[in-house]
């Protein structure tokens, strides 16, 4: 079993920030110096967890945080994820272009033309994708691709042997 773990010894000014951190009317600031001044008095997780609410992995990740950058575990980081993929990486780019020269009734759907929504579920569901992903990401896949979004609604074409001709405005 692992030692409990414990905030190193403050300096005069840390306890001090802390302390002031407790009267703070940011509740990430008020419960992160609980936290910290609770392990200070050498209470457990635990028992910091239950006393002050949160869970035990919680209060560890903001005592390492305290132990590792000091009072600047106080201020909230950045929540984006550190690494991001797109859902549309390397080899998945290519098969999304090939649905757009496909029609959306081909996959059962009642629409003649691509809708970055229905590509997206269409996606999905031809299993590109893990899950259904925004109209934004579809966009950028796109741009990716270098394909024009206006052009590639139109890529379409009727199963009809009048469709060109039909579509130009010709008659017979």
């Amino acid at each position: 079993m692992k030692p409990p773990l414990f905030t190193r010894p403050f300096t005069k000014d840390e306890g001090a920030h802390l302390e002031d951190a407790l009267r703070s009317p940011d509740a990430f600031r008020l419960r992160r110096a609980q936290y910290l001044l609770a392990s200070a008095r050498g209470l457990v997780s635990r028992e910091i967890a239950v006393t002050y609410g949160g869970c035990e992995q919680s209060v560890r990740n903001v005592v390492r945080a305290f132990n590792a950058v000091g009072l600047d575990c106080l201020t909230p980081g950045s929540r984006r994820p550190k690494t991001a993929v797109s859902q549309f990486a390397g080899e998945r780019l290519e098969p999304l272009k090939a649905l757009l020269c496909q029609t959306p009734r081909a996959f059962g759907k009642t629409q003649s033309v691509w809708t970055t929504g229905l590509l997206a579920t269409v996606a999905f569901e031809q299993g590109l994708t893990q899950k259904t992903v925004s109209d934004e990401t579809i966009r950028r896949a796109l741009k990716r691709l270098q394909v024009n979004w206006t052009k590639a609604k139109h890529w379409i074409a009727s199963p009809d042997p009048q469709y060109a001709l039909k579509k130009s405005g010709g008659s017979e």
